[in-house]
């Protein structure tokens, strides 16, 4: 009796769907994109960040072996705001581990149950969806809910990283300004020993530069003179620890026995790639000169607290990009280094001739706290999201608990994976569902990284709140347009017809990444253009994926077989993305991006054995 007065208080579905799929997008992009972000921020290298942040996709490759439990045990209402707790709980726990010593591996571990939970609440989501709408509410309701999980994308990995942006600058000390000036006759004296400068009046911990007003000639110099002060700088920094080798499981384990796997296999493999791929790093002295160069001595007045580090990134500002910072972008200081010097280099344009300046402004934020008090902001948003759907989230009268018997539960769901792999052409179907984003699967761990890692080691240098806007916004936006224009094409002229146009749209566009890291742009509006290119493309391209899909599934046990595809879709990102960032420090993020451009081969070459009815997907 009172589940049917329940039944029949409704609420509005305009009430529930939005914030249902609102709130089913944030964990997954917190998973798959915000951690890659946060980690490498606070120092993580690129192979490990690679390597463990790809484990989050488990969960999703595994659903379709616990999601028959989910319809057995309790009802799907009770699965979303169950897991919607959980959720909020996994982000306060994040929050709270990120200031510990041992921060890393606590939270994974706390990420991989929150990947566990959003997974659950998938499954539960969408099988509700189904329960709580009549046929033609959920063809009306298709799109809007489409609409909000695309809008929780962009706050995750576009307002979210903003946040944490304006925090880290907001938790730190008063910005430095460092002024840069030519001129067409003062001559530049190299300093290697510039004198360190203390201010014992202030209380808090402030940089300060010398010289804050730096004046270089026009004049250019030789590639050697060149050389010398960029070694000089980098030496020094990497000496006294300012410059830190990259915070890698394995760097820290480098004492400890030698595996039979890594001495026979990983080792020589690695060797074998640096050896004949990588990145070409010595300087190669060749015939003229090159932009006069000079070095900013940078101090820190006070020793920072017991186990805490100052982190300081320096960016240009404003001025005249004929000068530009070539070195020393990201400086560590601690407890140990605070009383020593390091070292900024900066260098003009060899086409200078005119006398032009520029700032350049170096900000410490506390990294920890501002992404500490982000996951509590994201913490208190999903407590106010399970409160909100607790009393609003309707009681269908389907929604009940299934009393099958354990027992038939499994031989039915053994039927349902023997009948998937019976279907004429699975071996092809599979190696598509696997293949088809290779290239993006490697080049989407490693997006956020390029865009956020300084110039000296050939990244783009920008700061988090810029990579929210060009990656997390612009992206997200262009991405999503990509994928409607995908949509309206296939109705148009069906899979068949596009199929190949998608394929090569989803590999072409990683060009753009290739260009960016090729001529480093750092015209805002260029970058943001090749990123909304490529994310266009894979918006597009990504549609002849999710019908094929569709089309494959078509049968006797279609919902169990797409959850079966979707597990393979997951595996497909899961598994090229865990050794993309060893590759990548490897060979260097342009030959990186040359890499991903190879992985359109096996993409590709899988698209002529697929069979597809030519109907499929037309209006």
């Amino acid at each position: 009796m009172k589940q049917q007065e329940k039944a029949k208080k409704k609420h509005s579905p305009w009430a529930w769907i939005p914030t249902l799929y609102f709130a089913e997008g944030i964990p997954y992009v917190v998973a798959m994109t915000v951690s890659v972000i946060m980690y490498k921020r606070l120092g993580i290298s690129n192979t490990d960040i690679a390597l463990y942040t790809s484990w989050l996709y488990l969960p999703w490759v595994i659903k379709p072996f616990w999601s028959p439990f989910v319809d057995l045990i309790k009802t799907k209402r009770w699965w979303i705001i169950t897991m919607q707790l959980l959720i909020g709980a996994g982000l306060a726990g994040v929050a709270f581990l990120i200031p510990t010593p041992f921060y890393f591996q606590a939270t994974l571990a706390v990420f991989w149950l929150l990947a566990f939970s959003s997974a659950t609440h998938d499954i539960a989501a969408d099988g509700f969806y189904m329960l709580a709408l009549d046929s033609n509410q959920q063809s009306f309701f298709v799109g809007i809910r489409s609409t909000f999980y695309r809008l929780a994308m962009i706050v995750g990995q576009g307002i979210l990283i903003i946040l944490a942006g304006s925090l880290e600058v907001a938790t730190g000390t008063e910005p430095l300004k460092i002024n840069i000036q030519s001129s067409n006759t003062t001559q530049t004296e190299f300093i290697a020993n510039a004198p360190i400068l203390r201010d014992s009046t202030t209380t808090e911990p402030t940089f300060f530069a010398y010289p804050s007003n730096l004046v270089l000639s026009t004049q250019n110099i030789s590639q050697k003179k060149l050389a010398e002060v960029k070694e000089f700088a980098k030496t020094e920094n990497v000496k006294n620890g300012f410059i830190q080798l990259e915070n890698s499981i394995e760097q820290t384990n480098s004492d400890e026995k030698v595996s039979w796997w890594s001495k026979n296999i990983a080792n020589p493999l690695a060797d074998f790639i640096r050896r004949n791929f990588a990145e070409e790093k010595q300087q190669t002295v060749v015939s003229g000169d090159v932009g006069n160069a000079g070095i900013i001595t940078v101090t820190l007045n006070r020793k920072p607290e017991e186990g805490k580090e100052m982190v300081l990134n320096s960016r240009f500002s404003g001025g005249d990009k004929s000068i530009s910072l070539i070195g020393g972008e990201r400086l560590v200081f601690n407890e140990t280094n605070w009383d020593k010097p390091a070292y900024l280099v900066v260098q003009l344009d060899k086409k200078l001739n005119t006398e032009v300046s520029s700032t350049f402004t170096a900000t410490s934020g506390n990294l920890r706290l501002a992404w500490s008090i982000t996951f509590y902001v994201l913490a208190g948003f999903f407590l106010l999201v399970f409160i909100y759907h607790r009393f609003v989230l309707p009681h269908p009268a389907s929604d009940v608990t299934k009393n099958h018997a354990p027992s038939d539960i499994l031989r039915e769901f053994g039927l349902t994976f023997k009948s998937f792999f019976q279907k004429k052409g699975i071996w092809i179907a599979i190696a598509f569902m696997l293949l088809y984003r290779l290239g993006e699967a490697m080049l989407v761990k490693m997006a956020s990284p390029f865009l956020l890692d300084g110039r000296d080691v050939g990244g783009l240098g920008l700061t988090t709140g810029q990579v929210g806007f060009v990656y997390g916004t612009v992206g997200v936006i262009s991405l999503t347009l990509g994928g409607i224009v995908g949509g309206i094409a296939a109705s148009r002229k069906g899979l068949k017809y596009w199929l190949w146009p998608m394929a090569l749209s989803i590999t072409l566009p990683h060009l753009a990444f290739l260009y960016l890291s090729w001529f480093m742009p750092e015209n805002m509006f260029l970058i943001n253009l090749a990123v909304a290119f490529e994310q266009f493309g894979y918006g597009f391209g990504f549609t002849a994926y999710m019908l094929y899909l569709i089309y494959f599934s078509d049968g006797k046990h279609k919902t169990a077989h797409y959850a079966i595809c979707t597990g393979f879709m997951a595996l497909g990102m899961m598994l090229p993305g865990m050794i993309a960032g060893w590759i990548q420090e490897l060979i260097g993020y342009n030959h990186f991006f040359i890499f991903v451009m190879i992985c359109a081969i096996p993409t590709l070459a899988v698209i002529p054995f697929l069979k597809v009815d030519k109907s499929f997907g037309r209006k």
